[in-house]
């Protein structure tokens, strides 16, 4: 059936506007990893308005060139942030390299700032690492619910956590009690780390979680019984750490959904499909080099922060960028944009129109070139008013906890309102109709993307405890929305 070649995704009813053009992806065989040393290349054309030089000439070619392939082992910890240290290691004397991490408090300057190199942070990783599997007993495989707030230990523990093999499972702050007896059970974690916010709630629902055998608590304010301080062991342990072989099509992260259509499910990443897969986000998508500093406002609990605050940035030697903030807060943001060198800037459409409706003109971004959006439709008004006040243009993207970015508008494109643009690379991507045909021009129709004959390895690997629901083996999956087809194949 013409169905089963497609996996529907998303937002049910959308309309094409023009059937794209996909060339198929070349294999290409390299052992060396395909982003790093893409990353570090020179490119004096084309360049933006700033002078910066982008990653690719125009959409056509970036999809014509596309290519990736995902080696049958893969780590990011030891396959691209330890290449990234090496670098920076050969780089010594050229001046002070710019950080892979860097975390201001909610206080600004005042209120606490780390900045740690490639190299330190493998460092620290490897420490963490090793309290993962010493201290709190872990094993490759076993898995670990983490919930913090924007702190520094949320990266340095995702870190630790690949080069352990220890699958980690993340969750919102905002979790319940109920919340978290559910996932517990649910996902089978072997230990919980969290902070002093919730290490109640945990030790509440404990009882009724016999998995649990660990709890790390990440707190500078002292300690609680029957938890180990993070603090404490990641001081004791050693920097020795041999980072795991893990398998391309291993588990890596679990990520519960929203659960915009029932229950939040347990949506399983491998190592190939999100540490290799979201090269496409941050190469294309974001346009990141090596110079640029990325700040992605996404709360640590969803796939968004996988995208844009880990990996899509580190795959291209760029420095995550994190203001700690207890709320969301206009003025804070648009104050932070103007005193620090971001130059890459990831908002929620909420965001952007909140931040509009402040005196943005009184704001004089000194350094930011490249804003984008996604999680839900942006308003042209707001589009409009950010371009008139920052003269600069917001991108949106379209994608989901099961994939890496699906559609989205990149630099070179035109853009249009009320368009979430074309096909990512690496994706065919149509609009079908209930019996998986390709809808005309104009109609409206469930957003699908070809997995057969040949699987997009950046997909989701399964819902975990539902082991038919694979993503290879899905002939429709749809959510309430509304898709069209455009004549020049963008999409709204």
């Amino acid at each position: 059936m013409a169905s089963r070649q497609w996996l529907k995704r998303g937002l049910g009813r959308w309309r094409w506007h023009r059937r794209p053009n996909v060339s198929a992806l070349e294999d290409r065989r390299s052992g060396a990893h395909p982003v790093a040393g893409r990353a570090l290349s020179s490119r004096s054309e084309p360049r933006d308005p700033s002078g910066k030089a982008n990653n690719f000439a125009d959409y056509d070619s970036m999809r014509r060139d596309f290519s990736l392939t995902v080696p049958d082992h893969f780590n990011f910890a030891g396959d691209v942030l330890d290449k990234w240290a090496q670098i920076e290691e050969q780089q010594q004397g050229f001046g002070e390299p710019k950080p892979a991490l860097w975390w201001v408090g909610a206080g600004g300057g005042d209120g606490g700032e780390e900045r740690w190199g490639f190299r330190e942070l493998a460092e620290r990783s490897r420490k963490a690492a090793n309290v993962l599997t010493g201290a709190c007993g872990l094993g490759r495989g076993d898995r670990l619910l983490l919930v913090l707030p924007r702190v520094p230990e949320w990266w340095l523990l995702n870190v630790a956590c690949i080069r352990a093999g220890v699958v980690l499972i993340p969750g919102t702050a905002q979790l319940t009690a109920r919340d978290v007896r559910n996932r517990l059970l649910a996902c089978g974690a072997r230990c919980v780390v969290t902070d002093e916010s919730l290490a109640p709630l945990v030790d509440l629902v404990l009882p009724e979680c016999p998995r649990v055998s660990s709890r790390l608590l990440v707190s500078a304010a002292g300690r609680r019984d029957g938890w180990l301080s993070f603090r404490d062991e990641f001081r004791a342990a050693s920097s020795r750490h041999e980072c795991v072989k893990t398998d391309s099509k291993e588990v890596m992260t679990i990520f519960f959904t929203s659960g915009t259509t029932g229950s939040p499910k347990m949506t399983v990443h491998s190592h190939g499909s999100f540490g290799l897969g979201l090269t496409t986000n941050g190469r294309f998508w974001l346009d990141l080099t090596p110079a640029d500093v990325m700040w992605n406002t996404s709360d640590t609990g969803w796939a968004k922060s996988a995208w844009s605050s880990v990996f899509a940035p580190w795959t291209q030697g760029s420095s995550v960028f994190v203001r700690a903030m207890h709320r969301f807060d206009s003025r804070t943001v648009l104050k932070t944009l103007v005193d620090y060198p971001i130059t890459t800037f990831c908002s929620a459409p909420t965001a952007y129109r909140m931040m509009v409706q402040e005196d943005v003109a009184s704001f004089k971004f000194r350094s930011l070139q490249h804003c984008v959006s996604a999680g839900e439709p942006i308003n042209p008004e707001v589009m409009e008013a950010w371009k008139r006040t920052t003269g600069l243009d917001i991108y949106e993207g379209y994608g989901q906890t099961e994939t890496v970015l699906v559609c989205g508008t990149f630099k070179g494109m035109k853009i249009k309102p009320g368009s979430m643009g074309k096909a990512s690379p690496g994706y065919q991507v149509e609009v079908i109709d209930e019996q998986g045909e390709v809808v005309a021009a104009g109609e409206e129709g469930d957003l699908a993307i070809r997995i057969k004959p040949q699987r997009p390895p950046w997909l989701f690997t399964e819902y975990l405890a539902r082991p038919r629901r694979r993503s290879d083996a899905l002939p429709c999956r749809t959510i309430p929305g509304a898709v069209r087809r455009r004549s020049e194949g963008t999409s709204t």
